[in-house]
């Protein structure tokens, strides 16, 4: 036994040292991004996009025949997953009341009743500012079983073959988009019982909106507090401009070219004002100034309009082309090679997902969502498993640009009254994860907007 153990030692002393330079250069490696970009589009869960990806946690499915149904309550019969063609979804019932239903306690069956609440979608007037004119039409509340492939999305399906795939990437909060927004900024989603004050914060899953009458109702801390403090630039580009601030304004189809306010939150933080940061919240045509030019500001988050979003029930195919261009216009600049995109979807939009997610506080986690590592430096092909959420993005930033430094009111010089810390969840897994920092900067991979794939495959009704 005495003689196993010396071996056993003898082994560690030159394995660990080893194991030890290897987690320092991946750390270190971190530092070679220069330019940190996310790109968040709209209301999609993991399995309805990449449900059926190669070596993914993707929808469980015997000979090629998913082994999972939910009700249809109005038929009483079990309704599998399908392939959906269409370029049009509608999605369905998305707030808190139900994400919890359609988790139904880990059976993961709710979605279909859920979906039959009532409308969902974009309030637009009528279908044809997205479709073309036709008469009135039906949703159909099975709907949100479908699940798009490489068919009708190849761009992203080819993002993930040659990048990085995070199939456990979870939305922050269980509840809509407007939460999950200010969670991307802040890790946290509250509403301050006294205006104005941090400390005054209480957690909450649908706070009030900003609006002409209360334009920063968000008093606790976000990242770009920490930023401007360190000295690190940052922009929050808009697509086509904001929307807005108080409602959707139905009656204008030209508002759908904009973004909304329930996703375009800085604004509503005291912060930017107070650091005169407004300036940073920009036209997305700024960003493809500066890609050109490689001048890209070192954090950027990219917000889309109503039409870019494939928010139901904005197009898909509009949706990814939108993205194309913005990663292509990163690709081809001078920045690329110190460069990590990051691209995910704000919330799952009522569409089906089976796997349970974690909880980590009483807000959350959610729903799964898609999630894309698209960098240089990204592992080719590589599908990550952690546990993740939009957290580990805040957390990558800190750790790249702000030495580890946290969203956390015992250290960060603006306290408030936040009951944990995400970034140091347990449950979080490491972005770090996804970069080989050893490998020479990857080639870009331009990909048309409009690919023929796509084009001949997503159906038009």
């Amino acid at each position: 036994m005495r003689k196993s153990f010396a071996i056993l030692m003898f082994v560690l002393s030159f394995w660990l040292p080893s194991f030890a330079q290897v987690t320092t250069a991946t750390n270190e490696g971190i530092h070679k991004i220069k330019h940190i970009i996310i790109i968040v589009q709209e209301n999609r869960s993991f399995d309805s996009y990449f449900g059926t990806f190669p070596g993914a946690d993707g929808i469980p499915m015997k000979h090629g025949v998913p082994t999972v149904a939910v009700p249809d309550p109005t038929t009483g019969k079990m309704v599998r997953p399908y392939h959906d063609t269409n370029d049009l979804n509608y999605g369905g019932q998305h707030f808190t009341v139900n994400a919890f239903a359609d988790i139904d306690g880990g059976k993961m069956d709710g979605f279909i009743a859920q979906s039959t609440l009532g409308p969902v979608g974009l309030d637009a007037p009528d279908e044809s500012y997205y479709r073309g004119p036709r008469g009135g039409f039906s949703k159909s509340p099975l709907d949100v079983m479908g699940y798009h492939d490489e068919h009708e999305i190849p761009n992203y399906w080819a993002y993930a073959k040659n990048f990085v795939l995070q199939d456990h990437m979870f939305e922050p909060i269980a509840a809509w988009s407007f939460s999950s927004h200010l969670f991307l900024v802040s890790a946290w989603s509250a509403i301050a019982t006294v205006p104005g004050d941090p400390m005054s914060c209480v957690s909450s899953f649908n706070p009030p909106l900003r609006n002409a009458a209360n334009p920063t109702p968000f008093a606790w801390t976000d990242i770009t507090y920490l930023l401007h403090k360190a000295g690190i630039n940052w922009a929050y580009y808009l697509d086509n401009g904001s929307g807005p601030t108080n409602t959707r304004d139905t009656t204008l189809a030209a508002e759908f070219d904009k973004v909304e306010a329930i996703w375009n939150t800085l604004p509503g933080f005291i912060t930017v004002h107070e650091d005169s940061q407004m300036s940073n919240v920009q036209l997305l045509a700024n960003f493809f100034k500066a890609a050109k030019e490689g001048t890209l500001p070192q954090v950027s988050w990219i917000i889309p309009s109503d039409r870019d979003s494939e928010h139901p029930i904005a197009l898909v195919s509009v949706g990814q082309a939108y993205v194309t261009n913005v990663i292509n216009a990163v690709m081809k600049s001078p920045d690329w090679n110190s460069t990590a995109i990051f691209l995910t979807w704000d919330d799952w939009g009522g569409f089906y997902d089976h796997v349970v997610p974690p909880k980590v506080d009483r807000l959350g986690y959610g729903l799964r969502v898609p999630g894309l590592v698209i960098s240089p430096y990204a592992k080719k092909g590589y599908i990550d498993h952690q546990t993740l959420s939009f957290d580990a993005y805040l957390k990558f930033i800190e750790d790249d640009f702000l030495s580890g430094q946290r969203i956390d009111p015992k250290t960060d010089g603006r306290p408030d009254s936040r009951p944990d810390v995400r970034e140091n969840n347990p449950q979080l897994g490491n972005l770090v994860n996804d970069f080989d920092f050893s490998q020479p900067p990857r080639l870009p991979i331009i990909l048309p907007p409009y690919p023929k794939k796509s084009a001949e495959s997503l159906k038009r009704n």
